[in-house]
């Protein structure tokens, strides 16, 4: 399963509030839930599914439960993957903090990534984590995306303004803790996906809690990775 690939630490992670995930948020539960019935129709029991950005394991212990006998779990933060070595010992846990991940390529049928794009406010580093998803799942496999879009109500809209000039992108923020968030434009995410070989083919948005006591809207996007096109013949779409 490995690659001959050396690990390189990736610059897009150390931005500000990465430190936040060694301390104050690797103490946090998370509460981002998953879609059983979305989750079902697209990703069968027999997948190999990568949870990237698994955190302390949460989800990655809830496909376990579920019935997914091949989950791996991989997150770039020490504290949060030695929390989920505590909490679920049985699962498959792996830090790793740099791009690209130790895995060939096509491994998986699917992957999981909840609330990672959040975390990452610039562009290249949310660019680079979604084109090497491109690069672990197989053609004809998925990928699952739910993450935060752009709120509407005054207290987001408050802070997106903010911090605006000092991160250089509207919806980015700061919180009262020390994170660094980032909530997105809906075509941003289609776009990212779309330009490392995916096809959105299902869009849900729900109201969903979130670690800090608040609620806030989500948007789930499903999306299939296509096969590169033949040589002579036109890409698909």
């Amino acid at each position: 399963m490995g690659t001959s690939s050396p690990q390189r630490k990736a610059g897009f992670w150390e931005t500000a509030g990465a430190a936040f995930w060694e301390t104050t948020g690797a103490a946090k539960t998370f509460t981002h839930p998953l879609d059983p019935e979305l989750l079902a129709e697209f990703v069968p029991r027999t997948a190999r599914v990568l949870d990237y950005g698994c955190g302390y394991g949460r989800l990655t212990a809830e496909l376990v439960a579920a019935g997914y006998r091949s989950v791996r779990g991989v997150d770039r933060s020490a504290a949060l993957i030695a929390r989920g070595r505590r909490e679920h010992p049985e699962l498959a846990l792996m830090r790793w903090t740099g791009l690209p991940l130790p895995f060939v390529d096509g491994i998986f049928d699917a992957a999981l990534l909840f609330t990672v794009l959040t975390c990452v406010p610039d562009d290249a580093g949310q660019r680079a984590i979604v084109g090497e998803l491109g690069r672990l799942v197989r053609p004809g496999g998925v990928l699952y995306v739910s993450d935060v879009p752009l709120q509407d109500d005054p207290l987001h809209r408050e802070r997106y303004e903010r911090f605006a000039a000092r991160y250089g992108t509207y919806g980015v923020f700061e919180t009262e803790d020390g994170g660094v968030f980032r909530h997105h434009a809906p075509e941003w995410l289609r776009g990212l996906l779309e330009a490392a070989g995916f096809t959105v083919l299902r869009e849900r948005r729900t109201v969903v809690p979130t670690m800090n006591g608040r609620t806030t809207e989500r948007l789930q996007l499903m999306a299939r990775r296509e096969p590169a096109a033949a040589p002579g013949e036109p890409a698909a779409g």
